[in-house]
């Protein structure tokens, strides 16, 4: 039996001028987002501010992780175009702190860093102050592609781990636990680059593989975290397991502390791109 929402994950629908503006912007350059495409809960409170998180590669993922709304299919062809007209949108925006993510994009030699490499040149060119973050698949765990990345200089590198794990492989069949530590740790080694990543709790896991992770992602030299609420897309995705209180977000804030994260966003609605900029 699915559980209800509780009514402190819930977030009203807001139609402003702000909103209206942004998803223009968007519409116009061709543009998807990780906010429309993944139903984020914060997307309309993003849009009020005037940003958005932008999803480049196409709108099909190669991968079928159990918790995304994002579709499985077969991918489109790169736009190659999109570098310029993300960074045209971010200029349109004034946003002082792009946030790109993108599907995983397994048929590519490379998994896209190229085309991420080339978002984050283009927006340098047209909007030299904007603070970037990437929020990257793990690409096979390809150190050329990861070359790549760190040679492009992004002000921050965001890998999800998503998950603990004991329930890696129900969550990201395609994934793998280890690939992600190793991913996180070669780019905060050889590009010496403000790392991320991010846990969504719900999907049955306790208190102590949480704290687990958390010293996981330490020990690869993580400089930020974010742990938030899962909530089920639909009822074709993972059931979630628990809901767990607001008070009880302050247990793991302190779970945060002690395994030396010093930079954490943990809340029920906290996503991986959410107050990006403020966090940083």
């Amino acid at each position: 039996m699915r559980q209800r929402l509780p009514e402190f994950l819930k977030r009203p629908i807001i139609d402003t001028d702000k909103t209206r503006t942004v998803r223009k912007i968007l519409k116009t350059k061709c543009l998807n987002t990780v906010c429309e495409n993944a139903r984020c809960p914060n997307k309309n409170e993003c849009y009020t501010k005037n940003t958005a998180t932008f999803l480049i590669m196409g709108n099909n993922c190669t991968r079928n992780c159990r918790y995304c709304n994002i579709s499985c299919a077969k991918p489109e062809p790169l736009d190659l175009n999109e570098p310029l007209h993300i960074a045209q949108a971010v200029c349109d925006l004034g946003l002082k702190y792009a946030v790109i993510t993108s599907v995983t994009r397994d048929d590519l030699p490379d998994g896209g860093a190229e085309h991420f490499a080339n978002c984050i040149y283009e927006i340098r060119k047209l909007c030299p102050d904007t603070k970037i973050e990437i929020l990257t698949p793990d690409f096979k765990g390809d150190k050329h592609a990861l070359d790549i990345i760190i040679q492009a200089k992004p002000d921050v590198f965001n890998h999800n781990i998503e998950t603990v794990k004991e329930l890696f492989k129900t969550a990201r069949p395609q994934g793998n636990y280890l690939r992600s530590l190793e991913v996180l740790k070669y780019v905060k080694e050889k590009g010496k680059i403000i790392t991320k990543s991010g846990l969504m709790i719900g999907l049955g896991e306790t208190l102590e593989q949480i704290e687990s992770t958390l010293n996981d992602l330490h020990n690869t030299g993580c400089d930020i975290v974010t742990i938030g609420q899962y909530i089920q897309p639909s009822k074709n995705h993972l059931d979630v397991a628990k809901y767990y209180s607001p008070e009880e977000y302050e247990t793991l804030k302190l779970l945060a502390k002690k395994a030396g994260i010093c930079h954490y966003q943990i809340g029920p609605l906290v996503r991986s791109s959410y107050r990006a900029g403020e966090l940083l």
